[in-house]
């Protein structure tokens, strides 16, 4: 079985690269247009696969043409679908997006269908107990927090991409071992000033292995209960910055299952991050594990 598996949003995006941030009742020209795959932990399974560990995501997609070109694009990297159950007659999640070139901005504007919560099957949950990690974003909660309290129950570890200030998120906060939240998330929750402060108390409170905090153009930081690390970012030139974050968090889970500590794991996932943004597409510019080793090497970092 599936060395990671995941459970959380799977939404097919579809992306504009536009001169700049359109102005309210006027027309702009495309500069391209394209459709991709995205959802946090969707992006992030992809990233585990392309760097060369087996991954399978867990969840319902719809009949309808969206989630089959999810579907083919879950196979097309690699990611297994035998754990996807297809329900005809709903809408998928989608959404649009801006990728304004001036300031390398994202804008994103999406709609959440109307597919019915994931109920897991035996064949799902068996899936689970047998893999190592556990990708969750916080969509989904119910069928999640089931999900992390049986791979935790079979020695398995439960990584969270922690983007969305969703109600109800303490329940699988409480079951996290690689809690990974964004600077937002994390001063939004506990209401900190600061990501250093915020990162100990969301260690304090939950009692994850590691908190690392992702801080955007400013690096991050990871508390693992006696010290505080911080990691960088590294150079790109940035075309898409699209789908950064979800790369980051499966180059993260990718390197746990290569034997990489937290701190090795962060300046990994920070690289493979950035060499995303290099191109354009959340997943097909997620590079294979040599390139990255090779950009780190350039860039003063021995694996």
């Amino acid at each position: 079985m599936s060395y990671i598996v995941g459970i959380g949003a799977c939404v097919k995006d579809t992306l504009l690269q536009v001169p700049d941030y359109p102005t309210e009742d006027t027309k702009m020209r495309a500069l391209s247009s394209r459709e991709a795959g995205g959802g946090p932990v969707a992006t992030g399974l992809v990233a585990a696969a392309r760097l060369g560990t087996e991954a399978a995501y867990i969840g319902v997609l719809s009949g309808d043409s969206a989630g089959e070109f999810l579907l083919r694009d879950f196979e097309k990297y690699g990611v297994g679908t035998g754990l996807v159950e297809r329900r005809s007659g709903y809408r998928s999640f989608t959404s649009v997006i801006w990728l304004g070139a001036k300031n390398a901005s994202r804008t994103c504007v999406f709609d959440k269908g109307d597919l019915p919560p994931l109920t897991l099957n035996e064949a799902q949950k068996k899936a689970i107990a047998e893999a190592a990690l556990l990708m969750v974003d916080g969509n989904e909660l119910d069928a999640a927090v089931e999900a992390a309290t049986l791979v935790r129950k079979s020695g398995g570890r439960v990584l969270y991409d922690c983007g969305g200030l969703y109600p109800g998120v303490e329940r699988l906060l409480a079951l996290t071992d690689i809690m990974i939240p964004s600077a937002e998330f994390a001063m939004g929750h506990t209401g900190c000033d600061s990501i250093e402060a915020a990162a100990k108390k969301l260690f304090d409170t939950y009692h994850p292995a590691v908190v690392v905090v992702t801080d955007g153009k400013r690096g991050g930081l990871l508390y693992d209960g006696e010290k505080t690390v911080t990691y960088p970012i590294y150079p790109a030139n940035v075309v898409d910055s699209n789908g950064s974050g979800d790369v980051f968090h499966g180059a993260f889970a990718a390197g746990l299952c290569r034997g990489f500590d937290f701190e090795k794991c962060c300046h990994f996932a920070s690289a493979v991050s950035a060499i995303k943004c290099m191109g354009v597409g959340a997943r097909e510019s997620v590079p294979d594990f040599s390139t990255v080793q090779n950009y780190m090497e350039e860039n003063g970092y021995e694996l």
